[in-house]
């Protein structure tokens, strides 16, 4: 017996029928599914419709939430002439080529032209530039589509000349009215309910993808003459599938960035989910161990050094097991960090030091500090008041300076009261208040030769 994703798989030569993506694509505004934020009475792309009056934007959201179905409704609520482009297949030729058309329009008819780019993203610098005097003119009303940020990816000149726009992934409950609607266009299309609620979660808000998968099933269903899509039979036909995620993309970012912060807020699960979230994307684990090294260090520090040593330690285990079972050494660094004592002292500390260091001078290293490996140096002094530590009362040398002349010491470092650095506070304690002695009593031991030389 054939099973559901064989059935699929053959299937899909035989469909050269419109897509149901385009079978349902709205004809009015009143169509559209989500993205009542913006659509919704007294809402800005609603006004815009409703006054008629284009003007160019940016529309940025994740795929499949009508992007290109807006700007098709612009060019016929503003009686436009309406043509696309796509990033991934044009290039500056293309970009030349619809610009003269958009002159020819107006010359010929007096009709506005809306110029559409998907994935206007993918547009170097030097192709974007090439959209800017016509904006300017007026030639073009110019809508760009794209996933990624728009503060990032969209040159700052044609940015400014653009409204943006953020659509929104559509809801479960949105989806469910696409299924609605499209099982008024195609017969055959029957799920049982927890099918249909596990068909919306695939889809991850995506009406396209949400569309597509319909359309599949449909014929799958058809061929292995089954009159409702239970769950064994979607999850056989979707088992190579995965959920959408945009490496290198913003969903990357924010994922990464959910999980880092998950784990400097001592959630456990929350990062645990994070971490499968991203292994289940695509995510390369040894990207997320090389994190969480970094979040050893950036908010944990000293508080529990341990932390470090594990995370690195995950990452070697990886790299020797790879997947699935070096996985596991990775979740049990995640959840390790996530129950650390926190501190960002380490990291303030740095950021600190590498400031006034930019931005300070160049000072000399006072002599005491100098090495003296030869004759000469010995003679002009160098390292000759330096007071060895480890001969001195605690091995420390109270009261010696180890910055250079003229610096006072800035204090940095300050351990928090958490983890181990309760301990180092207690020791820097301890060390200043030797410090504070020796100053008092204004007699510091004479210096001994440096015996790391």
């Amino acid at each position: 017996m054939s099973s559901a994703s064989d059935l699929l798989t053959a299937a899909q030569p035989a469909m050269s029928h419109v897509p149901l993506a385009e079978l349902l694509r709205p004809g009015s505004l009143d169509e559209v599914v989500g993205q009542s934020h913006l659509l919704g009475p007294g809402k800005p792309l609603r006004l815009a419709f409703e006054a008629r009056t284009p003007h160019s934007m940016i529309l940025w959201g994740p795929p499949g939430v009508g992007k290109t179905t807006l700007a098709r409704l612009m060019a016929t609520a503003f009686d436009a002439e309406f043509i696309s482009l796509s990033a991934v297949f044009s290039g500056v030729k293309d970009i030349r080529e619809a610009m003269q058309q958009a002159e020819l329009n107006r010359a010929r008819s007096g009709r506005p032209t809306l110029l559409f780019v998907d994935e206007v993203h993918r547009f170097n610098k030097a192709q974007q530039d090439a959209f800017l005097p016509y904006v300017e003119a007026g030639v073009v009303t110019f809508i760009g589509a794209t996933t990624e940020n728009p503060s990032f990816e969209v040159n700052s000149a044609l940015l400014s000349r653009a409204a943006v726009y953020v659509l929104k992934t559509l809801s479960a409950e949105e989806l469910d009215q696409i299924i609605e609607r499209a099982s008024q266009k195609i017969t055959g299309l029957a799920f049982t309910p927890e099918a249909r609620a596990r068909l919306i979660g695939h889809a991850d808000g995506d009406a396209r993808r949400l569309l597509n998968v319909l359309e599949q099933l449909r014929t799958a269903a058809t061929a292995a003459n089954i009159q409702q899509i239970d769950t064994d039979f979607l999850d056989q036909a979707l088992a190579a599938d995965l959920r959408r995620f945009d490496k290198g993309g913003d969903s990357f970012y924010d994922q990464i960035s959910a999980l880092h912060k998950s784990v400097r807020g001592s959630d456990p699960d929350a990062a645990l989910y994070w971490f499968c979230r991203m292994l289940d994307g695509g995510a390369d684990p040894l990207y997320l161990g090389r994190r969480m090294v970094r979040m050893a260090s950036e908010d944990i520090g000293l508080a529990d050094p341990r932390a470090l040593e594990i995370s690195l330690n995950a990452c070697a285990v990886y790299e020797r097991l790879g997947s699935p079972e070096g996985e596991l050494a990775l979740a049990q660094a995640i959840i390790y960090l996530a129950v650390a004592a926190k501190s960002n002292a380490s990291y303030l500390a740095y950021n600190a030091a590498r400031a006034f260091v930019a931005k300070d001078q160049s000072r000399p290293v006072p002599e005491h500090l100098r090495n003296a490996p030869t004759r000469l140096m010995k003679e002009l002094g160098y390292g000759k008041t330096y007071r060895y530590a480890h001969d001195e009362p605690e091995a420390y040398a109270a009261g010696e300076n180890y910055f250079p002349a003229g610096l006072r010491p800035p204090g940095w470092y300050q351990p928090t009261p958490r983890g181990l650095e309760q301990k180092i506070a207690e020791k820097l304690a301890r060390l200043r208040e030797l410090d504070r002695q020796a100053k008092q009593s204004g007699k510091p031991k004479p210096g001994k030769p440096d015996k790391t030389e």
